[in-house]
Order: structure tokens, then sequence, then C-alpha cells
């Protein structure tokens, strides 16, 4: 079986407002069937996503922040045992941590999108700030996916 190069993989909850723009943004990128880039989503990340990111060159996480500027912020991340490491719900800096605890191995370079949200109550549609910024990083999360690769992506923090 050959695995896509690039995971990008959105979290959050669709029933709970501006909650769900990580999976609407990776339902918009999964429409354009992309043979290098496989899309995944969940309510939250946890501990048997690891298995998610092995043997990728490229990981992207994408999820909604209520304290990130409008619209978006795109930033590279690494490894941090921080308090979710044991909980049920976990960070991607988690994440990539229990992948260096499983494997023994650092998880392959990670970047993540947080995209700006304003409501997270359930049982809410996205909101119209939200819809906005959506439609920005949608944009942006396209250009990533023309350039899979890690040097190019860089460029973009600059």
């Amino acid at each position: 079986m050959n695995i896509p190069k690039v995971l990008i993989f959105g979290y959050g909850n669709p029933s709970r407002g501006d909650d769900a723009l990580g999976p609407a943004l990776i339902e918009s990128i999964e429409a354009k069937t992309l043979p290098a880039i496989e899309c995944q989503n969940d309510m939250q990340l946890q501990v048997e996503h690891v298995t998610d990111i092995q043997d990728r060159e490229l990981i992207l996480f994408v999820d909604a922040d209520a304290s990130c500027h409008a619209p978006f912020h795109f930033s590279q991340i690494s490894a941090v045992k921080d308090d979710s490491y044991t909980s049920h719900a976990m960070s991607p800096y988690a994440l990539l941590h229990a992948y260096h605890h499983v494997y023994g191995m650092d998880a392959p370079p990670a970047f993540l999108l947080r995209v700006r949200g304003y409501q997270f109550e359930l049982g809410e549609d996205l909101s119209r700030q939200a819809t906005t910024n959506l439609s920005k990083a949608r944009l942006f999360s396209q250009k990533l996916c023309n350039t899979p690769d890690v040097k190019k992506w860089l460029d973009y923090l600059r």
C-alpha cells in the first residue's frame, strides 16, 4: 500500500459552531482528491493517531482557535509533553511527543493551522466571521497542497 507523503488532520466537533472549522477545511481539501495528500478528521486527537502519522514526510494539523488573530495562524510545531499527554484528548504537540515515545524517533515535520473561531456553543452553525476565516484558510491550504514540501511550507512562516 502506498501511503501519501502528506497527512492533513483536522479536528473539532461539527456540532459545536465554529469548532467545525477543522473538519470543514478537511472536507474541502478532500474533495480535490490529491494523490500525495491524505486527509483525516476526528473530534479530537488521541494517542491512537500516532499510527496515522507514521511513514509521512509532512503533517498539517487543522483546528479552530478562539485566541489566534483572524483569519488564521500557521506555525511549525514540535513534540512537547504537555498536560494533554495523559488525557483523553491530546494536543498536536503531545501527539508528536507520544509518537517519539512509541517509535523512538522524531515525528515527521509538523505544522498547525489554527483558524479563528468565535462561537463554540452546542447546536450552533459556523458564525459569519468564522466562515470568512475559513474561506481564507482554504485559499492558504490550497497553496500548501500545491507545494507539499517542508522547505516551501517553512517559507510561508515568514
